[in-house]
């Protein structure tokens, strides 16, 4: 049988005082997934910006992100460390990062060994592109883990169902989304898109958020979330496509067991089949026709 337990989590930025400080909120949070048998942990987008409070946040804000962006290899041998130290796999919610003379958004995804890859964000906001010179990324990532494959959709990417269709059509069947909104219809947005994504691809998506809020950082000075696990709409799953969800706007965690073998037989003999009849969907489109009366 393919099982994996997840704990989401509605993560509460704050100002910190010290590297040390936001190292321990967050290896308090992994360990707290860990008592509770997580194999796999999911971090919101854009939650390391709580590390701007340790620099000077009255430096325009490109000069900030940039600063931030230096902090990817602390980062990394943070999040390396206690993913091989717990033996889980952890994804490490976003962090802006400098390439090619850019700045891109990342996720970054660590596996139980401490190795790492990451997933772009492929379409940015307005705020992102307008305030933070934040630049997309090109290419979607799959990752193989010994439970099954997953894909990453950070935020805004949920709102394009082609992303989640092609990894979809790859074999995965979890959708990770990390995700950071300011207000509740930014928030909705990207949540009914992810419902939308888990019914139409017939798998399992993890919705993961910011809560609390930084008044000293344009953009993400009010969050607003709920973290949340959705399923397909089907007999074999929870009946309102919501595995687990939190309280709006609470530091918590969201726990739950994904039955991937239910997935698979899903998409083989459940009561709709949108993922396998999606591949007419191109010869109907063929056929489009205008018409007058």
């Amino acid at each position: 049988m393919a099982k994996v337990r997840v704990a989401s989590l509605q993560y509460f930025i704050r100002p910190v005082e010290s590297w040390e400080m936001f190292r321990d909120q967050v290896a308090s949070l992994v360990q707290t997934a860990v008592d509770y048998q997580a194999q796999l942990v999911v971090f919101p987008e854009y939650f390391t910006v709580q590390l701007l409070t340790l620099g000077d946040v009255r430096r325009p804000i490109t000069e900030q992100i940039r600063w931030l962006a230096g902090q990817v290899p602390r980062y990394t041998e943070l999040f390396a460390g206690l993913a091989r130290e717990h033996g889980l796999w952890i994804v490490g919610g976003s962090i802006p990062m400098l390439e090619n003379g850019g700045v891109t958004n990342r996720s970054f995804v660590f596996g139980p060994g401490g190795r790492h890859g990451a997933q772009g964000k492929l379409h940015v906001t307005r705020w992102e592109t307008e305030d933070w010179h934040v630049e997309p990324s090109e290419s979607l990532r799959i990752f193989q883990a010994p439970w099954g494959r997953m894909a990453i959709n950070i935020c805004y990417d949920v709102e394009f169902p082609e992303i989640a269709r092609a990894a979809a059509r790859q074999g995965v069947e979890v959708l990770v989304v990390p995700s950071c909104t300011d207000d509740r219809h930014g928030y909705l947005r990207v949540r009914y898109c992810a419902q939308a994504r888990a019914i139409e691809n017939q798998l399992y998506v993890v919705h993961s958020c910011t809560v609390g809020s930084l008044p000293m950082v344009p953009a993400v000075s009010l969050n607003y979330g709920q973290a949340a696990i959705f399923n397909p709409c089907d007999f074999a799953f929870s009946r309102d496509g919501i595995l687990a969800e939190g309280v709006p706007n609470q530091e918590s965690m969201v726990i739950g067991d994904l039955d991937l073998d239910l997935i698979r037989e899903s998409r083989s003999t459940g009561t709709v089949l949108p993922l396998r009849d999606s591949q007419r969907t191109a010869e109907v489109l063929a056929h489009t026709e205008v018409v007058e009366l």
